[in-house]
Parts: C-alpha cells; structure tokens; sequence
C-alpha cells in the first residue's frame, strides 16, 4: 500500500508542474535584457529580431560546472546546425564575470545578461529549476523544444533537424 501512495504522490507531483509551454508568456517577453554593448532591451525585442530563424537557446552561467563541461558537444552543435541562431542567456552573478565568461569559453553567439536573474518575470514564466536549460524556437516562432537540461538530449537534435 505504502508503494502505492508513493507512486500516486509522485504522478501526481510530476504533472502539477503544468504543461510545456509552445509559446512565451507576456511577462517573459516584456523582461528586459541587457546585451553585450550594454544596450537593455526585451526578450521580446530579441526574438523578433530573429524573426523566421530556428533559434537555440542556452541559458547559462560562468560559474556553472555542468554549463561548462557541456561546451565541447555545444560547439559541435554549432558546426553541425551553422543556419541556427544560438542564443545565450547569462544567470552570471555580474556582468564582468559574464563578459569573462564568455570570453575564456570562447562563445560565438548572441549574449545576453538576465539582470532580473533566476526570481525574475522570464525565469519564473520558463519554470526555470536548473541550468543548463536548453530551448528551441523553430521558425514560426512557437517552442519546439520546452525544456532539457543535458546537450546530449536527443530532443535537441530532433527539434533543431525539424526546423
């Protein structure tokens, strides 16, 4: 009986987390970023940049042990998806370390700095539990890929072939 009502408490527990998202919640979108120039602007504004592009989002830190030993297959990624927009959000505890960050790993790609960080409207809006978090956004604009937490997720390669 005690088996049972564990594995009740843990069906239920895992579906109240709620359904992936397909599409960004206003307040996520309205967050405001702040870009490698120091230019703030909406995560919003940055999407519609990209407008029509598959988009690979990694929202990352420097000081993240896993966010960094996943960069060898990150970068294979970018050589095998070169079309993909890569979209870099930073939970960096500053900017310097950030900007170092990016630096010493050597990132090619669009970064921007979460000053609102992990309490703030995007991170609440994604349910954001853990980095690295992996998105994909293909190009109609809708979420393909909601959530993985591991570079190698087969998903990954899935929704970026799909676009």
């Amino acid at each position: 009986m005690k088996y049972i009502a564990v594995l009740l408490f843990l069906f239920f527990s895992s579906c109240s987390k709620g359904q992936d998202l397909v599409e960004f919640p206003d307040k996520a979108l309205a967050d405001v970023f702040v870009s490698i120039d120091g230019v703030q602007t909406s995560f919003g504004s940055v999407l519609e940049t990209h407008k029509g592009e598959t988009i690979f989002i990694d929202i990352w830190a420097a000081w993240c042990r896993d966010c960094i030993k996943s960069m060898p297959q990150l970068k294979k990624l970018q050589e095998d998806f070169p079309k993909t927009t890569f979209l870099f959000l930073s939970l960096d505890k500053g900017i310097d370390s950030w900007k170092k960050g990016i630096k010493k790993y050597n990132l090619v790609g669009e970064h921007y700095f979460m000053s609102s960080g992990w309490k703030g409207p995007f991170a609440t809006a994604i349910d954001l539990d853990w980095i690295p978090r992996y998105m994909v956004i293909d190009t109609t604009g809708k979420i393909s890929l909601y959530r993985a937490i591991a570079i190698d997720d087969y998903r990954i390669q899935e929704a970026l072939k799909n676009n």
